[in-house]
Formats: C-alpha cells, structure tokens, sequence
C-alpha cells in the first residue's frame, strides 16, 4: 500500500496493468468453461457420513481436520505453492509493497493508563513488528521503555497481549502470545529495574489479570494443561479462578473458584476500585448475557454470593461507593442503561435508575473522577457524554467527526481521561480530556504520509429484504466518478453484538488511493442498535445478516458506484462465515470474495477450542430446529458443483486456535472441486500466526500485498 514512485507514474503503471489485465481476461473468456485455470493440488474425498436428526450429512474432506497429520501437512504446503505461485506473478506487486510500507511508517500510540502516579503506554515507531511498553514519570516527563516484544523472538511472532501494573506502580504483570496462539504465558516486571521476577504463569486464556490493593497479588483465569498435542485443537472448558501471589511458582496458586458443574461458564475475575470486593463476570459461553458474583476480601472466611445469577442480561461494572454498586446493563433497556445495585440490599425493586436509557445505544461507561463518562453509538459513530455521580447530565466531550472512540482509560482517583479516536480517513489520535476543567487536548498523534483532505466518508441507509433499514459508510478518493466501474470492497461481521464503526486501515486507504471504494456495513447481529439489533441476526434469524449484506451489495450496484465485475466482499472470522454464505447464496452478485479467517462448517464448529461457546449466536446442531437453519447456510455443506463462482481468496493460519484452519481447508477443497468457471479459487495459509491479533507488521504487510493484487487483477 506504499509507493515511492510519483503519482505519474503510477497511475501510468497502473492503467497499463489493467490493460494487460483486460486482455488476459478476453483470452479466459474465449476458453472453454470447463478448462480449468490452475492446477489445484489433489484433495482426496472420503465416504464420510455423519447423521442429524435423521438427515444423512457427507463431509468428504473430514480427513482435513486431523491438523497434525503429514497428509494435511502435504496439502497444506502443495496448495500455499499454488497460491503463492499466482499471487507472486500479479502484476504491480513490487509499487504496492513500497506504497504499503511507507503509508505504515507512522507512530502508533496507545492509551495511556494512570497508575501508582505513573502513565502507561504502547507506543510502536512505524515499521516495528510489536509496540512497545512505555513509561511516563509525568506528563511532559521522557518516555522510558519498559518491555520491547521485538526482543523476544526474531521474526517478531511474540505479542503482548495485555499488561496490568500494580497498584503502586511498582510491578508489571504482562502477558505473550507466541505465533498467534490465544494461549497467554504470563510474567511480572519491576517498573524500576527493568527485570522480570521469577513469576511464570501458564495455560491462560480469554483472561487478564486484576491485582489486590495492596500489590501483593493477582487473580486471574486459567485452564487445566492440555494433552500434548492438541494445544491449538482441544476443546477449553472447566476455567478456573486463581490467585497468584507475587515471587512464587504456579503450582502454588490459590484456587479460588471453579464450577465442575458448569464446564462451560467463562469467568472475569476483577478487583473493585477500593480494594475491598473481588468480582466474577460469569458468561455462559459467548453470550452477551452474565451473571455477576462477589467475595468481600476484608472477610478470608467468606464465599462468593450470587449477586445477580440470572443470566437474563448484561451487567458491566462501572465502580462502586461502599456497597453501593454500579453496572451498565441492557436489562429491561435494549440500548442499555446505568444502575445502581446496594449490595445489602439487591432485589431488583430496589435497584436505582442512574442514566435511563437514551435513543442512541450505550456501548460502554467509566468513571472519570466524579462523573461517569458514557460513549455512545449514534447510527454506529461515537459520542461522548458526561454525566453526575446522581445521574444528572454533566455536558458532552466534543468529537472531531464521523468517527469511533475507544480504549477510554479513567481513573476514578483523578479528573483526567484518556481516549482514543478514529476514522476511515485518520489513524487513531489520543485525546486527554480533564473532567474538571472541561479542558480536550491531543496527547498523542501521528505525523501522517498523506493528506486525509484528500478522502471522504458518507453515511447511506439503505433498505433490506424486509424493509430493515441499514447503515452503510462509504469511503473513497474525493472527485469518484459514479460510473459503475469503480472497484469496491464491501466489508462486513454482523454478529456477537459486536459493532462494526469507522476504523482506520492503510490497506483501505491504498485501495481507495487507487480509485477504489470501500464500504462498511453495519448489518443486523451486531451491537450498533442495541440488543434487539443483535438478536435480529442469532440462530434462527441468522439468514437476516447475509440478506442484509446482499441488499448492501444490490443497493452499490443500483446507485452506479460499481457493478458486478468490480464487486469484493470481505469480512474475517463471523465476516468470513458472512462472506461464504453469501458467495453461495448469490455467486452471481460478486466480482470477488475475501473470507478469512472464517468459521465454514456449520455443523462441527463446536467441536473444537471455544467454538462451543458460539451456540448462544449461532445456534447448536443438536437442536433440530437450529440444525435446520445452520445447515441451510453452512458455507461448506452449501457449495453446489455446476455453479460458476467468482474469485476467491481464503486466508487462515496454522497457529489460528480460536476458529481452527480446518474450517477453511475444507471450505476450499470442496469450493476448488466445485468450480465450474475459470476464476481462480485460492488459499493462503499463515505460518506462525493465528487469528489475527499480535501478527506482526511484516505479515500483516505481506498479506495486504496479496489481499491488494488479487482483488486489483480479479476486478473488472
């Protein structure tokens, strides 16, 4: 996404590739339907049968799910040959790697965290494979590095996943991910020195760490050690909740609570602002829906009690006063609300309305000194609103635009905020706001390569299947011409009520510097609407969010900003379910699709690491009902042979342990079988790399060359 070349002559360089491109397209198109355009490796087939409720399901690729075996080793490797083999000879490789590189050269910044009277912060230089801790003594003080994960390996596959610093100030507890792994291994830092303790812990996963008040210690959340071998494979059930007292091994950490007869709750384990209460956010799998339960530290006798055991809503704490508790919850308010729950005193009649519910969707609350700090989503772009600890409204953060705040870092002890904000159009810029003074100022932001005046970002609306009504952003280089044969990217998740809202990204900007479209659709599943909006996109009503995907790709075409032949999808993880079930469902509509990362077999997904936990927005193949409509849209049982698809373009990794490659090895052996047309149908398997979070600056540069040259010469 970089270039050095002047705008001349890559423009030139350009058209002259897209009429090379039309030219090889002409002789495709004169070939024969049948002939094939790439030698795909053999992918053998297998008489698998599995029954479900008496329906007699094939899996002839079953065979791809042993990941440690030589044949799928083998296959692995003979499919990487083709597909790199055709991405390394597209043209204009070479100009979108040094464009890439050098739009990616700019300073990163992370929130700042204030603690112990101390700041922490991520900072990464530009090119650096992983960003690095950094400490402030004060404000205007110089930075002082404190834990560089560059160091840790050489190809920089080491990540910092999270760090925690003591109360005090005085201790670091970090955590490392190695090549993409959701496993955590974590240590303890001296701030002062530099220097890791003897502390070692391990087989952490989907957890953080919160200290004790008086620095001694943390809880965290940890599972039993897995059988050798199938660390990225087994199923993670039975977490448990332990507390790890600082300068001592973990085979002497104190368990603290675990629920055999549960295996399948999930816990956050937190301490309260003052100290004195230790929390348990209990989530039954993914949904959003948890309980909430308290032990009193200053009582070593006490148990847990169950203070909210319903699991009939959200419940996220904010802080608390003595025993007076407050939680944001969608309990009884779809779009969210702030309560105030006394512990002595916790029947529901009793619990006080704070912050009502608003018309737009309450996605997050912290405290900011005495006020509450509320960041809000109005039609999927952030505001930032200020109210009283009674409730009372206290005024707005101004925001710079069409935008998205997050990482808001509070200190219930001070007045200052720190948050961040970005766009389509700009990397994130980190604001410090001062509650008391009303005082918004820039902390941290980046020396840009470009000029961001030259983008622009509108919002449509457009309608669904049903009539719903569906935001879109659309970004591109100012002067678009709406002719129809502008390439698009048309982008999408829909699901685990998680909002999709303006981010930054230089693949996208090298794509619309190019001529390209880029369009975000904020589809029903997600949190942009509140409760009620995800629930519309879950189990039964999961066709609602590829329908509301294919309405975005119809509406684009409609309104001339592209067409057909220069049509991508792309989406990752729950977006590449979205964009396999839709290239299924409408092959047709779509000049390109792009799923990564995607969960493919609807039928066996809970089968492997934390998949079962996704049944809470998926829905489970042991219900009939819910077999019925994940078996209608499950992209590898849906692939029919005969049908001409378009390109695509699978990406997965070895090292992905949240949705296990097998999902797209399977995927794409039956799509390559199946094909009918000449477009290429292509997977690029990551090596030491997993879903997605801590890949290195390199591979994520690497893949954005393919991604970039693949969708350049497939369009149009």
């Amino acid at each position: 996404m970089l270039l050095t070349c002047g705008k001349n002559v890559m423009t030139t360089q350009f058209k002259l590739g897209k009429v090379v491109l039309l030219l090889i397209a002409a002789v495709l198109a004169s070939c024969s339907p049948s002939t094939p355009r790439l030698q795909y490796p053999e992918s053998r087939t297998v008489d698998h049968i599995d029954l479900y409720h008496g329906v007699e399901v094939k899996d002839p690729y079953r065979w791809l799910e042993d990941l440690e075996s030589k044949e799928t080793a083998t296959w692995v490797k003979a499919e990487n040959e083709v597909t790199f083999g055709y991405l390394e000879g597209l043209p204009g490789r070479e100009e979108l790697q040094q464009r890439l590189e050098r739009l990616w050269d700019f300073e990163k910044y992370g929130v700042p965290e204030k603690t112990g009277g101390r700041y922490f912060y991520t900072y990464n230089t530009g090119l650096q494979n992983q960003s690095v801790v950094y400490r402030l003594d004060h404000l205007d003080g110089e930075p002082v590095e404190l834990l560089d994960p560059n160091t840790l390996t050489e190809d920089g596959t080491a990540a910092l996943t999270a760090f925690e610093v003591s109360p005090n100030g005085q201790l670091m507890a970090y955590g490392i991910s190695q090549a993409g792994s959701d496993w955590q291994e974590w240590q303890v830092r001296n701030v002062e020195s530099g220097e890791d303790l003897q502390d070692h812990l391990r087989w952490i996963k989907f957890s953080s760490v919160s200290w004790l008040s008086d620095s001694s210690a943390f809880v965290y959340s940890r599972y039993d050690e897995p059988t050798e071998g199938n660390e990225l494979a087994n199923a993670n059930i039975s977490q448990k909740v332990y507390l790890h007292r600082v300068g001592t091994s973990q085979d002497q950490d104190e368990l603290l609570y675990s629920r055999p007869d549960q295996p399948r709750w999930l816990f956050g384990a937190s301490t309260t602002d003052d100290g004195r209460y230790l929390l348990l956010s209990v989530r039954p799998g993914s949904a959003s829906a948890n309980g909430v339960f308290y032990r009193d530290l200053q009582n070593p006798d006490s148990g847990f009690v169950e203070l909210l055991n319903d699991f009939d809503a959200r419940y996220l704490y904010i802080g608390n006063q003595g025993t007076r508790f407050w939680f944001q919850t969608d309990s009884d308010a779809p779009l969210s609300r702030v309560v105030e729950i006394d512990i002595t005193r916790p029947a529901r009649e009793d619990w006080k309305v704070l912050i009502p519910e608003a018309e737009q969707t309450l996605t997050s609350t912290d405290l900011g000194g005495d006020r509450f700090v509320c960041s809000y989503l109005e039609d999927a772009r952030s505001r930032l609103r200020l109210f009283t600890l009674d409730g009372q409204a206290s005024g707005e953060i101004e925001l710079p635009g069409i935008g998205a705040v997050s990482g808001l870092r509070t200190n219930t002890k001070d007045s200052e905020t720190f948050y961040s904000f970005t766009s389509f159009r700009t990397p994130s810029v980190i604001y410090r706001y001062d509650v008391e003074t009303n005082e918004n100022s820039v902390f941290r932001e980046a020396r840009l390569n470009y000029d961001p005046q030259e983008f622009e970002t509108i919002q449509e609306f457009i309608p669904s299947k049903d009539g719903t009504r569906i935001p879109i952003f659309i970004s591109y280089k100012k002067g678009l011409e709406r002719n129809g044969k502008n390439p698009t990217i048309l982008y999408g998740y829909g699901g685990f009520n998680i909002s999709r809202t303006p981010r930054f990204s230089v693949s996208n900007l090298v794509w619309m510097e190019r001529g390209g479209v880029f369009v975000s659709a904020n589809l029903r599943g997600g949190g942009e609407y509140g409760e009620q909006w995800h629930l519309a996109g879950t189990k039964l009503q999961k066709q609602n969010v590829f329908d509301d995907f294919i309405a975005a790709a119809e509406w684009l075409i409609e309104n001339e900003y592209t067409s057909t032949p220069y049509l991508a999808i792309e989406g990752g993880s729950n977006g590449g379910l979205l964009v396999g079930a839709c290239t299924n469902q409408r092959p047709e509509l779509f000049g390109a699709a792009v799923p990564h990362v995607g969960v493919m077999d609807m039928l066996r997904f809970t089968q492997f690491t934390i998949g079962w936990a996704w049944v809470s927005d998926f829905g489970s193949p042991e219900d009939p009902d819910e077999f019925k409509a994940l078996y209608a849209y499950s992209p590898y049982h849906n692939i029919q042979e005969g049908i001409e698809y378009p390109s695509v373009l699978i990406t997965t990794a070895d090292h992905d342990d949240r949705v296990v490659p097998s999902h797209s090895f399977k995927y794409a052996a039956r799509l390559q079988k199946a094909q009918a047309g000449p477009k290429p149908i292509l997977i690029r398997i990551e090596t030491k790399a997993g879903h997605a979070a801590g890949k290195p600056t390199s591979k994520q540069i690497e893949e954005a060359v393919d991604k970039l040259s693949f969708l350049f010469s497939e369009l149009g």
